[in-house]
């Protein structure tokens, strides 16, 4: 239950901030407001395809296939939820159904994703914090992957010895 009460926060931050920069940016047409000048911005810019900005258009597509991923993140949730071993692996598929959900809710209510983190210094894809998310959740299923790669071959060890 805890790992679904950190993914509805997840939505309600990332909903709520795209909110402040509709009713903030869009109502007044500003299409940037400079945080540190050519550092950080707040950029208002709608993302109809996926990362970066690849296969724009095709909002039915990514509706279907984050619906499945949604699925698949609650089974497994519901799978290992209670196994000690599995907290980093849960954790990090919560942070991607966060991250999941409040993309899907702009592409279904907004017909494109609301980004708005600019990062110009680095000349970086404007984000937002549903992609945050998934990109720390994405981390963390590696980080987790690999320590379990690493207990497996020290258990392989110990076993052939």
């Amino acid at each position: 239950m805890p790992y679904y009460i950190i993914a509805v926060i997840i939505v309600i931050i990332d909903q709520l901030s795209k909110l402040a920069v509709v009713n903030f940016m869009d109502e007044r047409n500003i299409n940037t407001i400079p945080i540190w000048e050519g550092v950080f911005h707040l950029t208002s810019h709608r993302n109809a395809g996926a990362a970066f900005g690849i296969l724009q258009e095709q909002r039915w597509f990514f509706i279907v296939v984050t619906l499945f991923v949604i699925i698949g993140i609650i089974y497994a949730i519901y799978k290992y939820e209670g196994h000690a071993d599995k907290k980093l692996f849960l954790f990090g598929i919560t942070l991607l159904l966060g991250g999941a959900v409040g993309n899907l809710i702009d592409r279904i209510f907004v017909g494109a994703v609301i980004d708005f983190l600019d990062f110009r210094l680095i000349n970086y894809p404007i984000f937002n914090i549903a992609d945050v998310a998934i990109v720390i959740g994405v981390v963390l299923l590696f980080i987790d992957l690999w320590h379990t790669h690493k207990l497996e071959n020290e258990q392989l060890k110990e076993n052939k010895l």
